[in-house]
């Protein structure tokens, strides 16, 4: 039987999200730029599938992750779930691969025929005959006007191909020049207790103008979490890409680790994880729909799915925006208003 959580409305569209989903990043396995190195497909299917079982009602996903792969294991996962109980499922154009060197960096490419021809690579991978969430990955490096891209994605929606549309990683001035052309759906920043710029004029423009957001990374990819650590890090597959990023290196992961530590006496109040707490405070923002939670297995969705029911106090987010000041880690306003 399946459980439910509170929803939210996504923005105008008439999608009503359960406040966390189940990010399929890590679904793809290694083998690529972006990789988070070997992943068994049993143990992802079991995962989305427990996901959905504990009332998360939206997968996200992008062509990108594994090059086609994680798209893939979640058409495995959901295909044989029945309609009534099948999740909502988010996926991603315009980071273009190259298939004779999968280890180089994907290209940002939002040329309108790229964009046609990945949504119909993804919606064969997926085998849907809709999309329910398209957005752009990142933003175009090719010198393609936004205006133009925006209006492909506008026609694929015409054409029934998409039913809703957003973007990822837009800035304000790119939010502005997408709306001239048509409403912007949704938009997914990163956001988390280590990356809230999002929260000082991303998230406040799609308040203001019906946009939902759903954020993504909530846990800085596993740094607070519980049991993350030096060692574990050491513990990394080769071609895990978090062994190159700057905020699992010193001086950053000292001050990162810090702020996930003082998240323990209140998860500890309130009887749950330090995921759930640091997932709860991006979903007290104003403005934000739901977050995007990573998770390789089904254990990992136990570690954080009471973030979907935990409201934090107005006493525990002062106690939060205090710890980061305190371990001095990210950037951005620690205080949700």
């Amino acid at each position: 039987m399946t459980a439910t959580l509170p929803t939210r409305r996504l923005g105008n569209t008439d999608l009503h999200l359960s406040t966390v989903g189940f990010g399929a990043w890590a679904t793809g396995g290694g083998g690529w730029a972006y990789g988070w190195g070997p992943q068994d497909d049993a143990e992802s299917i079991a995962g989305i599938r427990h996901a959905v079982e504990c009332g998360i009602n939206w997968i996200d996903t992008a062509a990108v992750y594994g090059l086609g792969h994680s798209e893939e294991v979640v058409r495995r996962a959901i295909g044989d779930i029945p309609a009534a109980n099948r999740p909502y499922v988010f996926t991603k154009c315009g980071l273009v691969w190259n298939e004779h060197n999968p280890s180089s960096s994907p290209r940002q490419v939002l040329r309108p025929e790229s964009i046609r021809r990945e949504c119909e690579a993804s919606l064969r991978r997926l085998s849907l005959e809709r999309i329910d969430l398209y957005q752009f990955h990142w933003p175009d490096q090719t010198g393609m006007a936004v205006e133009d891209s925006w209006d492909t994605m506008t026609r694929l929606v015409d054409e029934g191909k998409v039913l809703a549309a957003g973007v990822s990683n837009f800035d304000v001035a790119l939010l502005d020049r997408c709306e001239s052309i048509r409403h912007v759906d949704s938009l997914q920043p990163p956001l988390s207790l280590i990356r809230r710029q999002a929260a000082e004029a991303e998230i406040p423009w799609c308040a203001a103008h019906g946009t939902g957001v759903i954020g993504y990374s909530p846990l800085q990819s596993g740094l607070l979490t519980d049991l993350f650590s030096q060692k574990r890090i050491e513990a990394l597959a080769q071609d895990d890409w978090r062994r190159r990023s700057p905020d699992f290196k010193p001086p950053r992961l000292g001050r990162n680790l810090a702020l996930r530590d003082a998240l323990r006496p209140i998860a500890n109040q309130h009887g749950t994880t330090v995921s759930a707490v640091a997932i709860a405070w991006t979903l007290a923002w104003p403005g934000v729909t739901g977050a995007i939670v990573g998770a390789r297995s089904a254990d990992q969705v136990d570690g954080w799915i009471g973030a979907a029911t935990l409201e934090l106090t107005l006493g525990d987010l002062d106690q939060i925006a205090k710890a980061v000041a305190e371990a001095g880690a990210g950037m951005g306003p620690a205080l949700p208003r």
